[in-house]
């Protein structure tokens, strides 16, 4: 077999070449020339306990009445093992939901029939470099990838997403996206709601033109901001309604969209109960009275509908709050001449508003509406304890005296990370980490000052999960951040973090087992496309 590196070089000089061809509008723009070759081939010795074919190919879905919409679909058939290992979904754009098992060995192949180059990240997962989907592994139509790794996560709900270099924000709109669901015996064990009443919510934003077909603008502006939907989707579904039973249900919800943050909160005020986040269940159920969910951040709600009466409807709500930091930014901040009328329309200031749609980034509206339809079980009892969590110490971190400062800005129409855009095979001296050592991480949104636009950004680190064991406000941030702080979820494995602007956050990421190159990134995903991006070399 090839040197896989030398592979990567070699694809590189390809791709480069036909990258420009992605630049023009959808759906047009995603017409490539040119074929890779598969980096990887099925090893002998990897035995699978599960094997599933992914295929992406063009597909036309019913979602709103009239005429159907086109859209990138992916089906997924079971090769071997258990049929539920696979759930395909035939009336959305939604990727089929994966459900396996810690410890399961997996090997996935991923057929691209789709007219242009395309690879797929398994966000959240901690499997080899080679299986982790970088944009250098990206194929070409007609062609395989196949991965292969051992699930070593605890149980909690995954995704996986389309991760293609300049196109991935466009991709995953498209529908190259899905939940990817672990279960093990630890969690299984605990008196949580499951079958109907455990449901996967992924919270997404769209605009359709007048034949019902995808829009999707890529104009400066709704770059730098990152793209705006005008309608709410809910499982690939407009207007969605969630029919309950009278008792406790677990409600998984992933933010999907590109760039829209949420500010998840009850329209009759109840308070949110939190059981999870990105890696898993928490030691303990904690009361919010709101939940901030930014782009590719999972949170898991134990939701007790037992007290109330058959028809009764509640909605789940994305409340206001400031987007932009005050003071410093003149017109751009949330506190700036244009940042104080009405929260709905306004949304977090002039750059809600610039954004062209009419659900502003820090607006109210709504996202879907739960509605009691029958009698169930009643009322039950919050779970005092979940799961155990093994804490990381900042004394066992390698660099504990010398944390690695990732500062995040936005400039000059580019987005950098220590004033570096993205570029593959370009890892700095400070991009290189030992293997198996515990890490202090720094990200820095303008913590000692604003270098560029004040915007928050949703930041993403491949590979094993990290914990926050910080967070930093500057005073001129305050206001802003006072708006969205009593919603951030405390403890619990991560794996993106929302930075707010004028934030520092401290965390601490192990990386532990496998060597190579992953990726750490902006979940603002034009904001990654527009170069939000690099890549940390593991040896």
């Amino acid at each position: 077999m090839k040197s896989p590196i030398n592979q990567q070089r070699r694809q590189w000089l390809k791709y480069a070449a036909i990258t420009a061809v992605g630049a023009a509008t959808y759906p047009t723009w995603a017409q490539a020339t040119g074929k890779f070759k598969a980096v990887n081939q099925p090893s002998a010795n990897f035995i699978p306990d599960v094997e599933i074919e992914l295929t992406q190919e063009v597909a036309h879905v019913q979602l709103l009445d009239g005429q159907k919409t086109r859209v990138w679909k992916v089906l997924g058939k079971v090769l071997k093992g258990p049929t539920e290992a696979v759930q395909n979904s035939t009336d959305t754009y939604l990727a089929p939901t994966l459900r396996l098992r810690k410890g399961q060995k997996v090997r996935i192949f991923l057929n691209n029939n789709l007219p242009a180059h395309s690879i797929l990240h398994w966000h959240g997962l901690h499997v080899p470099a080679i299986m982790d989907g970088n944009p250098m592994f990206a194929i070409g139509t007609g062609e395989t990838y196949i991965y292969e790794f051992e699930l070593l996560n605890r149980a909690g709900m995954y995704w996986y997403h389309a991760h293609t270099h300049n196109l991935t924000a466009k991709q995953v709109y498209s529908g190259l996206a899905g939940l990817f669901i672990v279960q093990d015996d630890a969690e299984e064990a605990l008196d949580l709601p499951v079958g109907e009443f455990e449901v996967p919510l992924v919270i997404q934003d769209r605009s359709f033109d007048k034949e019902n077909q995808l829009e999707y603008s890529d104009h400066m502006m709704q770059r730098m901001q990152g793209f705006l939907g005008e309608r709410i989707l809910v499982n690939g579904q407009p207007d969605f309604v969630l029919p309950v039973s009278g008792q406790a249900y677990r409600l998984r919800l992933l933010n999907g969209s590109n760039s829209r943050i949420y500010k998840l909160g009850w329209s009759d005020g109840a308070k949110l109960s939190v059981i999870g986040v990105d890696g898993g269940l928490l030691e303990k159920p904690q009361v919010y009275p709101y939940v901030m969910l930014a782009p590719g951040e999972r949170v898991e709600l134990w939701v007790d509908f037992g007290s109330r009466e058959v028809g009764t409807e509640v909605t789940l709500k994305s409340l206001p709050f400031e987007s932009s930091m005050h003071g410093g930014m003149g017109m751009m901040g949330g506190g700036g001449m244009m940042g104080g009328g009405r929260r709905g329309m306004m949304g977090g200031g002039m750059m809600g508003m610039m954004s062209g749609s009419s659900l502003p980034l820090g607006g109210e509206y709504n996202l879907f509406s739960v509605k009691v339809v029958k009698a169930g079980k009643g009322k039950s009892k919050l779970p005092e304890k979940l799961t155990p969590l093994s804490k990381l110490k900042i004394n066992d971190a390698a660099n504990a005296d010398k944390p690695r400062s990732i500062r995040l800005s936005m400039r000059h129409m580019s987005a950098f990370l220590n004033g570096r855009s993205y570029k593959m095979n370009d890892v700095k001296a400070d991009e290189i980490i030992p293997v198996n050592t515990l890490q202090v991480i720094e990200f820095d949104n303008g913590f000692g000052g604003m270098n560029g636009m004040a915007m928050p950004h949703p930041m993403h680190l491949h590979g094993e999960q990290f914990q926050i064991i910080k967070r930093q406000v500057n005073a001129n941030s305050s206001d802003t951040y006072a708006s969205v702080s009593a919603g951030l979820v405390r403890g619990g494995w991560k794996d993106t973090v929302l930075v707010m602007p004028g934030e520092k956050v401290t965390v601490l990421k192990p990386f532990n087992d496998y060597t190579g190159l992953f990726m750490y990134h902006c979940h603002n995903l034009e904001h990654e496309d527009l170069g939000m991006m690099r890549d940390l070399l593991i040896k």
